[in-house]
Parts: structure tokens; sequence; C-alpha cells
């Protein structure tokens, strides 16, 4: 399980946002069942998103862009970032059950299992690999949480909206019409969201895997989007198509955890295959 980031940090660990979104999209709710976040929300989870819906403005999302999109800090093989992702267990932690390699091979097994493609499997290892933002120093907020669109309006639909008056960008004038900075359906590769893991796992793997497989690493946390239908108005007809691959992805990323502990010793040589045919043995991070 991850330690706090900060002492300060309302999650004990991220994989506690995981877990609530898990929750709140509950295999067989009703659509009023998991808009009732209210029901489903504890104090911190609440306060997390306190956070980041009053920190996530256009100007630090494009800074945050600038300042790791540009994949300048090493050169790592998938391996070695998965090792490194690894030290966020908490070794003094009795409870502590499988490490974050684990968590992935499990969401990767779940996808191998129904017969995938290939490249499928392996969004399934990588998704959750950009949490190692948390290591470079990151708060919470900026890692990871439900992501949205910022530089326009903000959607009902996305979670906890009544904390968005907190944002500086809630009193720029030019951000809160529908559009915002933005044109009629310009494609979701022109829009700034809310920074996190999804957008750096995507950029750092974007060269090496198909497009589908890219919408599924950027977009697995875009609910308002891919669970609710908002933002279509932003959506070009390629984002349309691709996020079917989104919703395909989205079960595997919400259930995978429980399942059995993975048998690393058994299925390693398969993975070891797969990410060497994609990729080669160190990419910029």
């Amino acid at each position: 399980m991850m330690k706090p980031i900060a002492d300060n940090a309302p999650l004990k660990e991220l994989d506690d946002w995981d877990d609530f979104v898990a929750i709140r999209y509950q295999q067989g709710k009703s659509e009023e069942d998991f808009r009732n976040y209210k029901a489903d929300a504890n104090r911190t989870v609440t306060e997390f998103y306190r956070q980041n819906h009053a920190y996530q403005t256009l100007d630090f999302v494009r800074s945050k862009k600038a300042e790791y999109c540009s994949l300048k800090r090493g050169k790592k093989s998938i391996w070695e970032m998965a090792e490194y992702l690894n030290t966020l267990v908490d070794d003094s932690d009795p409870d502590t059950d499988l490490t974050q390699t684990e968590h992935l091979l499990q969401t990767a097994e779940a996808i191998r299992k129904d017969g995938h493609p290939r490249w499928f499997v392996l969004a399934g290892l990588v998704h959750d690999l950009g949490k190692v933002l948390c290591l470079y120093g990151e708060s919470q907020w900026a890692v990871v949480g439900d992501t949205f669109p910022v530089g326009c309006a903000y959607s009902d639909q996305i979670i906890f909206p009544e904390f968005f008056p907190a944002n500086a960008d809630s009193a720029v004038p030019e951000y809160q019409t529908e559009y915002g900075i933005y044109g009629s359906h310009c494609g979701l590769d022109n829009v700034h969201l809310s920074f996190g893991h999804d957008e750096y796992i995507y950029q750092v793997t974007r060269k090496y895997l198909p497009e589908e497989a890219g919408y599924m690493l950027r977009y697995h946390s875009f609910y308002p989007a891919h669970r609710h239908g908002a933002y279509r108005h932003l959506m070009n007809d390629n984002d349309e198509r691709m996020f079917e691959w989104v919703r395909k992805f989205n079960p595997y990323d919400l259930y995978s955890k429980g399942r059995e502990r993975p048998n690393m010793q058994e299925i390693r040589p398969y993975y070891q295959d797969l990410v060497s045919e994609f990729f080669p043995d160190k990419i910029d991070w």
C-alpha cells in the first residue's frame, strides 16, 4: 500500500482514491446510485477533491506539462520504473499485501484472460506507472483524481463541482464559457485536462503503443466524459471512436483488484516478452 506523500495529505494512500472510484462505479449500480457521491465519500476523499478542484488551474496544468511531458528525467526500462513505483510500498505496515507491480499485473492478467489484443494487455500493465509523479514530489491532487478540462466551464458531471469556486480560474470570464479557450469539436488532443498520472504515462508511451492504447492511458480517469457523456462538444469524431476503447478498458481498471495474487514466476516470461515487443530496453521519462 502507498505511503502518504506528505503529513498533510488527505489520503492515507493514493490507492484510497482508486478504491473510492471502484465503490462509486460499483457494478450493478444505477446511474442515480453512482451519482450519489455524498453517500460514498469520506472526509479524506472529500478533502482530496477540495484541494484538487482548488489548485488545478490552467496555468498549473500548462506548467506541469512543460515540466514533465518533455521527458527529461532520464531513461529507465518499464521494469525499472515498475520497481521504482514499488518503493511506495510501506514495509512497516503489517497489512501490506500486493506491490504496485502486482496490482498492475492483476489488471493485465484480467485483460489477457478475456482474450484482448497484446497491446491492450500491455496498456493494463503500464497504465498506473505515471503515479511515480508522487515520488518526484508532486502533491496527491496532481497525481490522481478524476480528470476534467481546464480553461472552460466546469461540467456538473465532475465529482464535487461545488468546490470549483475556490479555483482561481472561476474568476476568469473567458474560462467559464462552454467552450472557453477551445473551439467546437476541436478534439481532446487540443484540450488541457487537469494534470496527473494519466497524461504523464501517455506522453511516456505514446511513441510505442497504438492509438487505442494511448487513449486508454490518457483518459482512463476522465470519468465525466467516458462515464457521464460530458464534454462531447469538445470531442471530434476520432475521440468518439477511440472512447469506445476507453470504455472497454475501464472495468479492468476498476475491478481487477482483489483477484488472486499473480504468480510472478509463472507469468513474468510472458510479460517480459510483451514489453520487449513494444518497447526498447530503456525509454525517456
